[in-house]
């Protein structure tokens, strides 16, 4: 089935930050894809509960240990590519096994027998539909999740509907191919840390914001 998927754009802080998990940690370790995804519909529900809104955030796991990052913004199109960059760059610099993205989005889909209208992004369809997208990448494979967003009559989020898992072995767009193709040796990852202290990503420590 033909989907189109567009980010939902929001403000979020001052400053973008990759730190190790906290509030929102399950109790045990992540290690894999498996793990990423559990713990990133885990972030999706306690973020909605808490705020009526998810925070995007990537999710990555590698010889450091697990980090999330959290963009400054998604206002439009430029910060969108700095978030993916910066995933990218964060997955090199920290040789990154698995990564998982997590973001509210407008979704529309292809109906049956009708052309698919890409003239028309989500946001601006009559029947666009809003899901926390979970998409998420590891050298065995790839999974993604669709959690359809219930909202009450009031507009309050009521839960999440069941979820979708899209078909299909590949993924594209500006969000897809975030880790990089093969693992990272310790000079490339030292300039990707470079160019990401250059960007304005600092890594925060236990216990210190």
């Amino acid at each position: 089935m033909e989907r189109w998927v567009e980010a939902r754009g929001k403000f979020l802080q001052k400053a973008a930050l990759c730190c190790t998990l906290s509030p929102v940690q399950l109790p045990r370790q992540l290690k894999t894809l498996d793990d990423l995804l559990a713990q990133a519909e885990h972030y999706a529900n306690y973020c909605m509960r808490n705020t009526g809104r998810v925070t995007p955030a990537l999710f990555l796991v590698g010889p450091d240990g697990p980090l999330m990052f959290v963009p400054e913004s998604l206002a439009d199109e430029h910060a969108k590519d700095d978030f993916a960059a910066k995933a990218r760059l964060l997955c090199i610099a920290h040789a990154a096994s698995a990564c998982m993205m997590t973001m509210e989005a407008w979704a529309k889909f292809a109906k049956p027998g009708e052309k698919f209208d890409m003239t028309e992004a989500p946001s601006e369809a009559f029947d666009r539909r809003e899901f926390v997208i979970l998409m998420g990448e590891s050298c065995d494979g790839l999974k993604q999740k669709f959690l359809p967003i219930m909202r009450s009559g009031n507009g309050k989020f009521f839960g999440f509907g069941e979820s979708e898992v899209p078909s299909g072995d590949e993924m594209k767009g500006r969000f897809a191919q975030i880790l990089p193709p093969k693992v990272p040796d310790d000079g490339l990852r030292q300039v990707a840390k470079a160019m990401l202290k250059v960007k304005g990503v600092k890594v925060a420590q236990h216990g210190k914001r």
